[in-house]
Order: structure tokens, then sequence, then C-alpha cells
């Protein structure tokens, strides 16, 4: 548990906390999953690249929804969590008005593409998924750049996602409804290390 001078770390508390954190340092962007504290690691250039290619993808799907990148949303149980995904695809304008946290019930899909730093195993593989299932958001689709795999998360029964379709980069996979975008994943070789 996240402890604040011996209080548990409330999520108004958190936000006031990354509103401090990206004035004292742009670069810093704070995330509270799973009752800890973290930081999402600065993304490279080649995730950059990822996030840009899929964002052309769901536009040219339908260009009435949208990829936002690093939306910060309020997650998990009673949203008790907040987490800044890499991209959270809705409707166009559905954020409006809501600032930095919003409410995830528009949300059709998150993405994460894996960084290379430490945390990346206990967040984008085991408790983001968890979060975003216990939200409800349908879709969540992992990027995963040291395996060289794309896992594409779906069915969330309130705990955890019922089905995990995982394919190689390369293949092609499907993103089910309510997203309805098939993937070749071909280009993703060419962005990892």
């Amino acid at each position: 548990m996240s402890v604040v001078e011996d209080r548990v770390l409330t999520q108004d508390v958190f936000e006031e906390l990354a509103r401090s954190a990206i004035r004292a340092e742009e670069a810093l962007r704070l995330e509270f999953v799973n009752g800890k504290l973290g930081v999402k690691a600065v993304p490279d250039g080649d995730h950059g690249r990822i996030i840009e290619w899929l964002t052309r993808l769901c536009m040219q799907a339908d260009p009435n929804r949208w990829l936002y990148p690093e939306q910060g949303l309020r997650v998990e149980t009673y949203r008790k969590g907040n987490a800044r995904p890499d991209g959270a695809f809705a409707r166009s304008g559905a954020f409006v008005g809501q600032g930095e946290w919003a409410s995830p019930d528009d949300v059709l899909m998150v993405v994460e593409v894996t960084s290379y730093d430490e945390d990346t195993d206990r967040r984008d593989r085991v408790e983001k998924p968890r979060a975003y299932a216990e939200t409800g958001i349908p879709v969540y689709l992992l990027i995963d750049r040291d395996s060289c795999e794309v896992k594409v998360h779906s069915g969330p029964d309130g705990v955890r996602y019922e089905q995990v379709v995982t394919v190689p980069f390369g293949k092609t996979v499907t993103l089910p409804d309510p997203v309805g975008i098939e993937l070749d994943t071909e280009p993703l070789k060419s962005w990892v290390r």
C-alpha cells in the first residue's frame, strides 16, 4: 500500500501529487494502479512510432473514433485507481470537459506498448490487465516489444479478461467488437530492439 504521512494515498491526494509532479518535471507521468504509485516510462522513438501507426489504422477504420494518447483514466473497481494508457480508443470528443483523469465509460479499447524498463512485466502484463478488466473496458491491446507479440484481451468479467489471443509480430489479429479492426502486425517487427 502507498502511504503518505501514515495515511493511505487517496485518489484526491494522488491526483494533486500527479499535477505537482508534471509541473515540476514535464516528462514525469504518475499512475496509481493496484494501490501502488508508479512512474510511467518516457516513451522512446519506436514506441511513439507504434502509437502513430496504430492511430492511423484506427482513423482509417472509423474517422469518428480516435486513439487518444496518454489520456488519464480512472480505473479499477470503484474508480480507485488512475492509469495513463499509451492509447485510449473512444469516439471523437469522448473526453471533452473531463480534465486530466477521465471516466473510462466511453473507452472501447486501451493500448499499452511495453517499455524497456524493469516495471514493464508487473505493470503492463499483470496489474493493468486486471485494472482495465475491473473497469469493464472491452478490449486491452498489449504490444509486447520484449516477446515480439501482440496480446488482445477481451471479454472483461469484472475481475479479468476471459479471452486472450496472442500472436507473434508478423501475423494478423482481429480486435474484437466493439473495436472491430483487423491488424496486420508485420510493421511492428521494425520497431523493436
